[in-house]
């Protein structure tokens, strides 16, 4: 049996980093997360022993960012990795002459203005998570 890729996930699957942050495209799974090498070890290590604590291992960060509130085990710890999520949203802007057309946006948002904005919400504005980031000195400094 061969195993099957959706190729257009692919292109959101990916690690990245610069010299104060880390970079993590949405549409991995955890599972699939903690099989790459290319992840950095100390967030593996996280995921292990943090976010996999109230999350299924097939959950992908879309998801959980998504869906995720307040009171769970991985919003503590993603708010000590001081997460922010970068997003797409419909937004309405104003022509010059007159009118208003909608179009998507991309921002970066902190965690807590994330969970904080209710399903309904999320979902009027056509969000779409695309991105983790999180900072390399909070994920320095965070103990295993």
């Amino acid at each position: 049996m061969g195993m099957t890729t959706d190729i257009r996930n692919d292109d959101f699957k990916y690690f990245m980093q610069d010299a104060s942050s880390v970079y993590l495209g949405a549409k991995f799974s955890y599972a699939e997360m903690l099989g790459q090498e290319m992840v950095n070890f100390k967030y593996k290590s996280i995921v292990e022993h943090y976010i996999l604590k109230d999350t299924d291992p097939e959950t992908t960060l879309e998801s959980q960012l998504y869906y995720m509130t307040a009171d769970q085990f991985s919003y503590r710890t993603y708010t000590q990795l001081k997460a922010r999520i970068k997003v797409s949203m419909l937004v309405q802007k104003r022509k010059l002459f007159g009118g208003t057309k909608t179009l998507y946006e991309n921002k970066v948002l902190k965690l807590d203005e994330l969970v904080g904005m209710n399903l309904a919400r999320k979902k009027q504005c056509g969000m779409v998570i695309q991105e983790l980031i999180l900072s390399k000195l909070a994920l320095m400094a965070f103990s295993v």
